[in-house]
């Protein structure tokens, strides 16, 4: 057990460069956003590459097919055998079996001009490929043969709650898949997740394609140049039964923060212990939904976009993702005769108003959480929710198409990619103790036009429709930084969580003051409704904390995940769930604390 005193840096395990604190709040600090990324890079000892701001871009290619080769990918010789119902006659209200089925509406997705194969594609299928099917797909890829300088190894992330394996596929250059040796590469390493939502089963057969490929197929290459591990079914469970959510009916995609289920928490130790620079998430949304209750439309795109949208996010992550993956991977759909928009879903407003809902910018999705871990992170949601296997082919095209670009992208710009991360993790470490944090923000009212189609005719619809914008976020609360959180003996649990998103949490190991901000209930009400934000108040004052109690520094890489986590009054935060059992259990450290601490195990 290692016991050192906490002044103002981590041990040096953790600690940032020297005199990196005072530089960054220095001139740094004084710097307007939007100044040029080498005056930002003058601030740190990590520079950043040049950041452009004007490029040109080639004229778009004219649509073209994916030549991929057999068994992944075969021309297709003869249309489908069920042939889509009549178009519904103009006007006509449209009823969900009628829309699925209309043939005005299936020609305006046909399928491409490759033929994808898994178990669960298979001429006649009628099921998707089954857990024991994926496990064996998999297994079968890592036992080889292999490409000479390959390593594949199975990983098996923990049972679900149903006791199905979760499997990741590491696939690597490097001597050996452990982190270590990932790392040692110097390699960037890609996190590829599906299946999170069970009723969307497009994803999952496409990280079997996307695994196939890369060790056998046009992909290998790639491998040169980064590491890939692929997790197809993050929620065997919901798969198996065709439901939304994980068997005790938590929304595994709203659990990347307080990890409540095992699914969450396998994920949350593997990027832990692997540390990808772009994680991957690929979802299916409805095809009709929504949109055909609420508007009598249909959506019109292939995919829905969108990258990590929440408060404090880092700059330079955002603009990697919009400038590196998302404008390119648009272009690459394009390509393919593939259609994509931002992520959204319709939504009514408080008043009832109808409204476009960008993905949301709460920290708990697994978008969002694994921004706030320094990493480039997106959604690819294709049009499937509902479709059973209709256009099946398109869904799972989509996918490839759009998981290739990243992978493509990021090969290409490795070096650029980890001196983004060095930068951002330094400079999220210098902020501790200074200036304003954001606890919670919301999108922006915009007007804006999005298409939709006529469940009717299958003709192009534009839509007018008020549209909430998470690409700008407003400020809902804000608090002076802290130095870190103190967290009482008690809160074992919460501290499990955060030590499993990769924050590092110190124990207490003499007793000693500290100068907080205490937080203080204005009425009963406020412990019970985890949105209560107005209830709760700051109070400052000297407190002793005890041997055994928890210090949480943010002058650590991943602070802004302790700040979503530990800042009561959020919907998301430790205390709104019961993680934290009281108000009294934690408080603000306003200053740099002089306590003894030992690190965890």
């Amino acid at each position: 057990m290692t016991m050192y005193p906490h002044s103002g840096v981590l041990p040096p395990q953790h600690a940032n460069t020297p005199g990196l604190r005072s530089a960054s709040h220095g001139v740094c600090r004084a710097l307007p956003t939007l100044l040029a990324t080498a005056l930002l890079a003058a601030c740190s000892t990590t520079p950043l590459p040049p950041w452009p701001s004007v490029r040109k871009v080639p004229p778009p290619k004219p649509p073209q097919a994916v030549v991929v080769p057999a068994p992944l990918g075969q021309p297709l010789a003869v249309p489908p055998a069920t042939a889509p119902s009549p178009a519904l006659p103009a006007g006509q209200p449209a009823a969900l079996g009628n829309v699925l089925d209309n043939a005005a509406v299936a020609a305006r997705f046909p399928d491409p001009a490759v033929r994808y194969h898994t178990p669960g594609l298979a001429a006649q299928r009628s099921a998707f490929t089954t857990n024991a099917e994926l496990a064996q797909w998999l297994r079968d890829l890592a036992a080889g043969p292999l490409p000479a300088g390959t390593q594949a190894a199975l990983l098996a992330l923990g049972p679900s709650q149903g006791a199905e394996p979760i499997h990741a596929l590491v696939l690597t250059r490097a001597p050996g898949t452990d982190p270590n040796s990932l790392a040692e590469s110097q390699r960037p390493t890609v996190l590829l997740i599906g299946q999170q939502h069970g009723d969307e089963p497009a994803g999952s057969e496409a990280l079997l394609v996307m695994a196939q490929e890369l060790l056998r197929g046009p992909l290998a290459p790639l491998l040169e140049r980064i590491n890939v591990i692929l997790v197809p079914r993050a929620n065997p469970d919901g798969a198996q039964a065709g439901t939304r959510n994980t068997a005790n009916g938590i929304d595994l995609n709203r659990d990347h923060l307080l990890l409540r289920t095992p699914e969450a928490r396998a994920l949350a130790a593997l990027v832990r212990d692997y540390r990808p620079l772009l994680v991957l998430d690929a979802h299916e949304y409805p095809a009709a939904g929504d949109y055909l209750e609420k508007l009598n439309a249909l959506p019109r795109y292939d995919a829905l976009l969108q990258y990590a949208t929440t408060a404090n996010m880092p700059e330079f992550v955002t603009k990697a993702a919009q400038e590196w993956y998302h404008e390119p991977m648009v272009k690459a759909l394009q390509a393919q005769g593939l259609s994509s928009d931002w992520y959204h879903t319709p939504a009514t407003s408080p008043a009832g108003a109808l409204r476009m809902a960008m993905g949301r910018a709460l920290p708990d999705n697994a978008r969002n959480a694994n921004g706030l871990k320094n990493a480039v992170s997106l959604v690819v949601a294709t049009r499937g929710i509902s479709l059973g296997h209709r256009h099946i082919q398109r869904r799972v095209h989509t996918h490839v198409t759009a998981l290739t670009n990243a992978l493509r992208s990021t090969a290409e710009r490795a070096d650029k990619l980890e001196q983004v991360r060095e930068f951002v993790d330094r400079d999220t470490t210098a902020l501790a103790c200074h200036g304003q944090v954001v606890l919670e923000a919301g999108p922006t009212p915009l007007d804006r036009n999005t298409t939709a189609l006529d469940p009717n005719t299958g003709a192009d619809r534009t839509l007018a429709v008020p549209w909430d914008s998470a690409l700008q976020l407003r400020t809902l609360q804000s608090r002076p930084r802290p130095c870190g959180y103190w967290l009482a003996p008690s809160a074992t649990m919460a501290v499990e969580r955060l030590t499993l998103l990769g924050l590092q949490v110190l124990r207490v190991a003499e007793p000693g003051g500290v100068l907080v901000d205490s937080f203080r209930a204005a009425d009963a009400a406020a412990s019970t409704q985890p949105d209560a934000r107005a209830a709760i108040t700051l109070v400052r004052s000297a407190i002793d904390v005890p041997a055994g109690s928890f210090y949480v520094p943010l002058n650590q890489p991943l602070a802004h995940l302790a700040v979503a986590a530990l800042e009561p009054g959020t919907p998301v935060s430790y205390t709104s769930h019961g993680l934290i059992e009281s108000l009294s259990d934690t408080a603000r450290v306003m200053s740099t604390p002089s306590l003894i601490f030992e690190e965890m195990e």
